[in-house]
Formats: C-alpha cells, structure tokens, sequence
C-alpha cells in the first residue's frame, strides 16, 4: 500500500465525515451527535437486544453504555431484562423515541437529497454503492470454528439445503462423502467459518491426510453476502492453511448444477482432472498444487 492511496483514503474520511454532519454535535439539527442518533435509529420501531446492537455496530461495550444512557435520559428509551432471560438487556423505544426515529427518517432523506443535488448525481450514486460494497466486504472475518458448535451446525445445514434445493436429483448428505465434526477438526481437518456484523455468512472446511492430497469441502456463501468476493476469499484462506501443513496438493469435486463454484475454481487455478473418488453428487473433480497467498 503506497503513502498516495493512504493519502487518498483519509482524504476520504475527512470530506465524508465533514459533508454528512459527523464531526457536528446537533447532527441533523437536533441535540445529540451522530453516533447517539444512529443508535436510536438502529433500535428500530420494535427495540432490540443490547448484545445484537452492539455486534452489529462494533461498539466498545462501555461506549455503547454512555449512548444508551444519554438516550434513556432524553427520554426516548427504555433498557429493561428481557422477559425470557434477565441477563439480556432490552432496549426498546419509547413514544418520544418513536417520534424522534421519525423525524430523523425524515432529515437523513433530505440530506441524502441535499447531497445529490447536481449534475454528478448518477456518478455519486453509484460511487457510493461501490464504497459501500467494498467497505462491507471489509467487515468480514473469517476465523477457524469448531465444527460441532451451533454456527457451524448452521452455516453446514444452510449447504446443505442449498445444495438440495439446486440439485437436479436433490442432495442427501448421508450418500455423501463424509466430511464430520471430527474429520474437520484438528489434525483431521479445519472448518472456517465468515462473519458479516457477528452473523455466520460463509464457511468452508479442509480434510487433511497429512501432507497427502487434501481436500476442500462445504464451500458456502449465504445469498446476503455474494457478491463481496467472499467466497474466493474463503478458498484463498484454505489454501493458505494447506500450504501451511505442508500439503502439496489441494483436490475438490462439484455438481455441475454450481456453476459459479466451478468458474471460482478455475479462475484460482484449479484443473480439472479425472474423477479420484465416488462422490455420487458431483460431476467435476479438480486439483492444484497448493500455494501460499501474498
């Protein structure tokens, strides 16, 4: 990364953040700054939990705190026990807080009109829908799961489904090739898993046979999150765990149904080579030697 495209970024964030009001102590005209007034926004009409906010916004559990508290104190919230479990925190807006949610509605809509007013509307549109994209794949990270814990169970089930759903005979994973907590669990094996704002949004596992062939398995990417380059990302970070284990050679097979699974493939260097296991669902098997990423 060079000095001028760091030059350039924070270029960036100075006039965004100066253009949208960020730096103002009364963003949007009213009595509290911006971080306060998006979090109120984020509780929406119906409330949520104080754990979901402050995940899906990545705040600093005591900075998270002082906003509610400031908000509480205006009058526009309530933070109680949830009922089905005290040791949750509930936060749900109060008629005042609905009222103030509204009327930010309303001045976001005329600030997002404020800044569109000119002839370089259709260029900023789509400039900022590319930063927004961008910057969200951004958020994204993928760390090793164990492969018996709920959001595995979930990101697994959600392949499965997908793959039933799009297979011309449908898909049941006890025809399959195994692939089992305990075969994607150290030394056997590895599963990842992507979160997108703390949600499972992607998964992707290695069986390992030493520093034999390994083989990729349950590449997965939720329909919410295609499109951010996720799942070239997921494979990259197998294959970088593989050449770590002093595996020379990684191997996959795929239905010929997963057609965006096979571009990915052949695109990071895959070959395709004869068929090197009975794997009933798939139609394409390939191979590559496994590399390090840059």
């Amino acid at each position: 990364m060079t000095g001028t495209e760091i030059d350039a970024i924070r270029s960036f964030n100075r006039t965004v953040t100066e253009r949208i009001g960020a730096l103002d102590d009364w963003y949007l005209s009213r009595d509290r700054p911006l971080g306060a007034s998006r979090l109120l926004w984020e509780v929406g009409a119906d409330g949520a939990d104080v754990r979901t906010l402050r995940s899906g916004l990545g705040l600093d559990s005591g900075y998270l705190s002082r906003l509610l508290r400031s908000l509480e104190r205006e009058g526009l919230v309530d933070v109680t026990p949830a009922p089905s479990d005290r040791r949750v925190r509930r936060v749900r807006p109060t008629r005042a807080g609905r009222a103030e949610r509204a009327l930010l509605d309303r001045r976001s809509d005329d600030l997002a009109r404020s800044l569109l007013d000119s002839r370089q509307r259709s260029r900023l549109v789509d400039a900022a829908r590319v930063v927004e994209h961008l910057l969200t794949a951004g958020l994204v990270h993928i760390d090793v799961e164990d492969p018996s814990s709920d959001v595995a169970r979930f990101c697994i089930g959600s392949y499965f489904a997908e793959l039933d759903r799009r297979f011309d005979s449908g898909f049941d994973p006890e025809q399959s090739i195994s692939a089992d907590a305990a075969e994607l669990t150290e030394p056997a094996g590895i599963l990842l898993v992507a979160r997108l704002r703390d949600e499972p949004v992607g998964c992707g596992a290695l069986k390992l046979r030493g520093t034999g062939p390994a083989e990729i398995k349950r590449m997965w990417v939720a329909e919410s999150a295609r499109g951010l380059g996720l799942g070239r990302r997921l494979l990259h970070e197998l294959e970088d765990r593989a050449y770590e284990r002093g595996v020379a050679i990684l191997r996959l097979e795929t239905n010929r149904a997963l057609t965006e699974a096979i571009g990915l493939y052949r695109s990071a260097g895959y070959e395709e080579v004869e068929a090197f296991n009975d794997e009933p669902f798939a139609h394409h098997w390939f191979e590559k030697p496994a590399l390090r990423h840059t």
